[in-house]
């Protein structure tokens, strides 16, 4: 039983780990350090507010699944009713594991619509970051791989 509950901590530390990772555009990843980025330059058309959705990686499911699995077995000092109940605490608690991974990861972000300077319009949208940008900024956006942001332009 000791077995289990270390194994229980570790998968609980394992996911609320995975939901700290960060979208900010802060923040650089450390495979993109170093790198050789795109940047082009723009003027900032309009900005919105708009909800990036959680991840569902399963991470949260099995860990919901394996507590409550062993929560329900638990819970009985009778085996096959701690047989049913496990399984049926364990199928609640991926479902209630899979929900809150999905909401602790959702984050607010912008979409941000830039006029480049050859005419051409991109629809980017990052991560709220400390950076304040308004319709009219000269922005430029950094496009390193498949990774797209966009930061004011140096003055």
């Amino acid at each position: 039983m000791k077995k289990v509950i270390q194994l229980v901590l570790l998968l609980s530390t394992v996911g609320v780990l995975g939901a700290c990772a960060t979208s900010s555009p802060d923040v650089i990843q450390r495979g993109d350090a170093q790198r050789m980025a795109k940047v082009e330059d723009g003027v900032v058309l309009s900005i919105r507010t708009v909800t990036v959705d959680g991840s569902q990686s399963g991470i949260g499911a099995t860990v919901g699944g394996v507590v409550g699995a062993i929560g329900g077995y638990a819970g009985s000092g009778v085996q096959r009713e701690g047989q049913v109940l496990g399984v049926l605490a364990g199928v609640a608690g991926a479902a209630a594991g899979n929900a809150i991974e999905r909401f602790s990861t959702k984050e607010e972000a912008f979409e941000i619509l830039v006029q480049l300077k050859g005419g051409e319009r991109r629809a980017i949208v990052q991560a709220k970051g400390t950076e304040i940008l308004v319709a009219g900024d000269p922005v430029i956006i950094v496009t390193t791989g498949n990774k797209v942001r966009v930061t004011k332009a140096p003055k």
